[in-house]
């Protein structure tokens, strides 16, 4: 599905379920796509809870680019296609937003302006690697009283975000920001998470 947004289009990949309880709308990091086996772990684990699945490629990367540039216009055209996609897909679905890494920073910082009700972070960078002065925190935070789930690598060099700054803080040890291993580990924390959404 292509989404028109003041930043380019977008893509989306769509997935539904049986019986539809949710919408989850999620997405890459700074240089990467939909399909990382993280990504799709956690598609097929919101399916099986009932979850309309969307996983978006942001205009910067249909465009051809790696490097996202600031964060106001990628917020701003996440906030669009958001939109579009629950117009489409379930305006009355619970909506549920996502991503990894960079991704993760937009679905927090953009949280209460969808109204999402819970938002799943994977390899949330926490702060460049080696500068754990030029913290990310207030991102994290400004997801305000939405519920978030962070699950992070142990030996994540963004770091890893502290356990009272989430609902919930996993991390899988020996994982580095992308993860090689511990998608059991992403499924079995987020089926609780996303069976509380479609309820």
């Amino acid at each position: 599905m292509r989404i028109e947004t003041e930043s380019g289009p977008a893509e989306a990949e769509i997935d539904y379920p049986d019986a539809p309880a949710f919408l989850l709308v999620f997405t890459h990091g700074a240089g990467g796509g939909v399909d990382s086996a993280d990504i799709t772990t956690v598609r097929d684990t919101a399916l099986a809870a009932g979850g309309v699945v969307a996983r978006v490629l942001q205009p910067y990367r249909v465009a051809g680019r790696r490097a996202p540039g600031k964060p106001e216009p990628q917020d701003r055209a996440w906030v669009e296609l958001t939109a579009a996609l629950r117009a489409q897909l379930g305006p009355d679905l619970p909506l549920v937003q996502g991503g990894r890494s960079n991704g993760a920073r937009v679905a927090c910082r953009t949280a209460v302006e969808v109204g999402a009700r819970g938002v799943v972070a994977l390899s949330f960078p926490l702060h460049p690697p080696g500068k754990p002065e030029k913290s990310r925190r207030d991102e994290l935070l400004a997801a305000g009283a939405t519920e978030v789930v962070v699950i992070n690598g142990g030996s994540d060099p963004f770091g890893i975000p502290d356990a009272a700054d989430a609902a919930e803080v996993r991390v899988i040890p020996g994982q580095p920001h992308s993860f090689r291993k511990g998608f059991d580990t992403i499924a079995e924390t987020l089926v609780p998470w996303f069976r509380q959404w479609s309820s």
